[in-house]
């Protein structure tokens, strides 16, 4: 395997039921879950697959997605799932952790039904929340919180969501 090529292994799919939010992890990665108990957060890393086709891997500009943003923005100052490498990453809230099963439940996951995850990791606040952080004038108005952004107008902020 050369250094510009890789391989992921899926250790589980991302389902909805409703308002019901379930990673199912295969059980060859079962045991990777003992000691999340307790968290009450994580990354969840999953490939956006509906996106995995050769013209979105191409897309490295896109015009203003944000009704603030500039004309142009690239790809990597978006979360857009249209990206070189589809893949993406979310924090999601543990709501429930059977790791003997295989299910995690969570309060929300920005995946599409069967995304299949790549990895998960502990949320940390020593690694993984920053005290100051900056960012550009025409996001600056975004919630400055994981909690806040479930209350905010998401939809009144991208150009062809209106």
């Amino acid at each position: 395997m050369s250094q510009n090529e890789f391989t992921l292994s899926t250790i589980g799919f991302v389902h909805q039921e409703g308002e019901v939010f379930r990673l199912d992890i295969e059980p060859a990665y079962r045991a990777a879950l003992n000691g999340l108990q307790g968290l009450s957060h994580i990354n969840v890393l999953f490939w956006a697959h509906y996106l995995d086709q050769p013209h979105y891997r191409s897309v490295m500009e896109v015009d203003q997605p944000y009704q603030h943003s500039p004309a142009k923005l690239g790809i990597f100052a978006t979360r857009s799932p249209m990206r070189p490498n589809p893949i993406l990453v979310t924090v999601s809230q543990v709501i429930y952790l059977d790791a003997e099963a295989g299910k995690i439940l969570v309060a929300y996951i920005d995946a599409e039904e069967g995304s299949p995850i790549l990895d998960i990791k502990p949320y940390l606040p020593c690694s993984d929340r920053v005290r100051e952080v900056q960012t550009p004038q025409w996001n600056s108005h975004w919630p400055q919180c994981y909690e806040d952004s479930a209350e905010f107008d998401w939809a009144s902020e991208f150009v062809n969501a209106q």
